[in-house]
């Protein structure tokens, strides 16, 4: 396997991290893995980490990777919850990451899959995308339009002559994951990760982990009436204690006056939206906080950041970040990395310690800053006076 290069995309957890690894053994020299967030192991030498969100519009990124010849898409996320209780945005979040991301990106690199020359791939499906999934309705169908997809590409691949198909792994519960619990495992998912990357060099199309102990049976059984099988389906997951009640939305919050706006705002709300999945951004009302003039009204810079595309919904800030939280239970707290440190910041750390928010700290990036442009106002308004 000298030479070969692959990407991972989801592969920061669960099955994705386990298979990039199992890459890494078989001698791969090279292996991306795309994610939100950082892998919480030590993913090795040859193993780079990229971060990327799916729920960005920009899929660029991946025209960087055109010398891969694996892609393996495990990205995923969904949970066990009546559908009145899913929100839209969970829902088209949902739809974002676990179909359209994937079929965007075999749509990038579509030509090599249809190429002479052997190009590997996985797409991680699920059992819930071919059976009937009450109580997980939302994320049945974003599996089961991935799994249709799936196969209708390896039939075309088929009809034009190329040799490369996509294998389809479509599991049930998996120990060992994040999906399944609250940490990973990796030791309980390596010989399932081994027996995929099996496959997948065999050029096997599906693949569904404890077929006949289990899944054969499942399958008969949704086959022979979908109905009755539904039904017990509902009452296994009801009466199993699977409910989830905790939306699955990873809220961002920062706050700014944005006076000015410039490439500056833009990439710290860009970064900012790497992380999130909902970013809320609090506008001051005014530069008392900072002592400064500000020149844009507070209703235009309200206007400017909400049609930001990054951004998802505006606030009027409040004047501490942390009396925020009390009205929006935000994952992620963002600001410059000048406030590391400072008496402020050392309490905001102290206060979210037991509440599971990060602060993330961004480094300032060379380019237009407000202050250049008070500056350059500053010189102007000599000059006509």
């Amino acid at each position: 396997m000298e030479g070969k290069k692959a990407l991972v995309v989801g592969g920061t957890s669960g099955i994705g991290l386990a298979m990039a690894l199992e890459l890494e053994k078989r001698g791969y020299n090279k292996i991306y893995i795309i994610g939100r967030s950082y892998p919480d192991t030590y993913i090795g030498e040859s193993i780079e980490f990229v971060r990327f969100n799916l729920l960005s519009d920009d899929f660029s990124l991946f025209q960087k990777f055109e010398g891969i010849d694996t892609l393996i898409i495990s990205a995923g996320f969904g949970r066990v919850a009546p559908f009145e209780d899913i929100g839209e945005v969970e829902i088209i979040n949902n739809f974002k990451v676990n179909t359209v991301s994937a079929i965007r990106i075999i749509k990038i690199f579509y030509n090599k899959l249809s190429g002479n020359k052997n190009f590997y791939c996985t797409i991680l499906g699920s059992i819930a995308g071919l059976i009937s999934s009450p109580l997980f309705s939302v994320y049945g169908a974003t599996k089961a339009a991935l799994c249709k997809f799936i196969e209708s590409i390896n039939i075309e691949l088929e009809k034009t002559g190329s040799p490369n198909r996509i294998l389809n792994v479509s599991p049930g519960s998996v120990n060992g994951t994040k999906f399944n619990s609250d940490f990973n495992d990796l030791s309980l998912i390596e010989d399932l990760a081994k027996e995929i990357t099996n496959k997948m060099f065999e050029r096997e199309i599906i693949f569904i982990p404890n077929f006949d102990e289990i899944y054969k049976g499942v399958l008969r059984r949704y086959q022979t009436n979908p109905y009755e099988f539904g039904i017990e389906s509902y009452e296994y997951k009801k009466q199993s204690g699977r409910i989830n009640v905790k939306p699955q939305i990873k809220i961002g919050y920062l706050s700014g006056t944005f006076d000015l706006f410039h490439i500056g705002h833009l990439n710290l709300l860009r970064r900012a939206k790497e992380y999130c999945d909902y970013l809320v951004v609090g506008v001051h009302k005014d530069g008392s906080h900072k002592k400064k003039e500000l020149f844009i009204p507070f209703n235009e810079r309200l206007e400017i950041v909400k049609n930001i595309k990054y951004v998802d919904k505006v606030i009027q800030s409040l004047p501490e970040d942390d009396a925020v939280y009390n009205l929006i239970k935000y994952d992620f707290l963002f600001v410059g990395s000048d406030y590391k440190g400072t008496d402020r910041f050392n309490r905001y750390e102290e206060y979210f310690k037991d509440k599971g928010v990060k602060i993330i700290y961004f480094p300032y990036t060379e380019g237009t800053s407000s202050t250049q442009l008070r500056n350059a106002l500053d010189k102007l308004s000599v000059i006509t006076k």
